[in-house]
């Protein structure tokens, strides 16, 4: 019985590697007929009179977004990723919210190697604790320990689903524990000050102001981890906040003093 278990699971995987990998030259082969104009028009299209699911094929999104990758980056500038292959020296830390609609290598343009990522919700960071929040201190103990990054930027963004959790969650202890909620009180400084200080506007415009302010918190909760506030002191780090905002398309840049 256990042979024959994994004779099944055996041939599954064969069977998904077999029709599921690309391979680099196939892709290129086939992605050199396609130019760049012609993946461009695709964006933001559904098919007409659909819905956007209703057309959507999650293998050949891979495949079409892994042809479009080699045609236009890998292939196109082969210097670039064979410097890739040795090491990387990025000069950005980023920690940006997991929201689908803020990717910042696309809102910033940012290239291969030049930007170490973090995203999570609501692109929080937790203040230095030795006995939590490994996740995201290794990321940056790594990011400025032995990558030497010169930058650490935090992006929040218009319309957080992170925030307004943490705006609307229940003062009085009555709701259940959930990691969400437990993760976002991390910026419970920041929806103490938006309630005191803006008390007069709409939840909306709350949320909106709080998605900044956490941005704040988290650019204070950094100085914590004693490798970056040494690399602050040294002027060899400096932190900075965004917010963008992907209904005006605007973005706010600033340091804290």
């Amino acid at each position: 019985m256990a042979e024959e278990q994994f004779s099944e699971l055996a041939n599954y995987e064969c069977s998904v590697k077999k029709n599921l990998v690309i391979t680099s030259e196939k892709a290129k082969r086939e992605s050199e007929s396609e130019s760049e104009s012609e993946e461009d028009e695709t964006f933001g299209k559904v098919c007409p009179g659909q819905d956007l699911n209703d057309c959507f094929d999650p293998v050949q999104k891979i495949v079409h977004g892994f042809k479009h990758f080699l045609s236009n980056k890998f292939h196109k500038y082969p210097c670039m990723f064979n410097e890739l292959k040795e090491t990387q020296h990025p000069k950005f830390l980023v920690f940006a919210c997991s929201d689908s609609r803020v990717s910042p290598s696309h809102i910033l343009n940012f290239q291969p190697g030049e930007a170490f990522m973090a995203r999570n919700i609501d692109n929080l960071i937790p203040s230095f604790n030795k006995l939590k929040g490994s996740g995201v201190g290794s990321i940056i103990e790594y990011a400025v320990e032995e990558l030497k990054v010169e930058n650490i930027l935090v992006i929040g963004h218009s319309h957080c689903g992170g925030v307004k959790r943490l705006m609307s969650h229940p003062e009085d202890g009555s709701a259940p524990f959930n990691f969400i909620d437990d993760w976002v009180s991390i910026a419970q400084a920041a929806k103490d000050k938006v309630i005191v200080e803006h008390k007069n506007l709409s939840f909306e415009e709350q949320c909106e102001i709080c998605a900044e302010e956490a941005v704040n918190v988290s650019l204070k909760n950094l100085h914590s981890y004693p490798f970056v506030q040494r690399g602050v002191e040294e002027k060899k780090i400096t932190l900075r906040g965004g917010y963008y905002d992907f209904v005006a398309g605007s973005f706010k840049l600033w340091e804290l003093e």
